[in-house]
């Protein structure tokens, strides 16, 4: 059986603090967050934005976190106000939350895996079976 995978790396700038931290994370201060998410399927599809079956997901979708806040992405927000009250700041939790909603955009079918940086040493793989 034939299987694609599509890879895709962005950045974006956000502040946030980690609540109850004792240490200067517990600060707010800001990142700039590397995110690579790699999309896997056995059978190609349409897109929002191309109707013909060629492509595993588009990569407009897959990076939609790189927008502007206010068109809907995670570029130069607080992410303690956007983020969903039960999402902690950690890097763990913004790949899941970066992994939830970009499944949600996606058709059925459709592995995926995000991780996210907020250091150029320091990554953190988010996935779901």
């Amino acid at each position: 059986m034939p299987k694609w995978s599509v890879k895709t790396e962005f950045s974006f700038d956000a502040a946030h603090y980690i609540k109850d931290y004792d240490g200067p994370c517990g600060r707010m201060h800001g990142h700039t967050y590397r995110v690579r998410v790699e999309a896997t399927t056995s059978q190609l599809r349409a897109s929002e934005f191309c109707p013909h079956p060629v492509m595993v997901a588009d990569f407009r979708t897959l990076r939609w976190a790189k927008k502007d806040m206010l068109k809907g992405g995670l570029d130069h927000c607080v992410l303690n106000d956007v983020l969903p009250e039960d999402y902690e700041t950690t890097a763990e939790m913004i790949a899941q939350y970066i992994y939830e909603k970009t499944k949600r955009s996606l058709p059925e079918g459709i592995q995926l895996k995000v991780a996210v940086s907020e250091t150029p040493n320091s990554w953190v793989e988010y996935e779901d079976d």
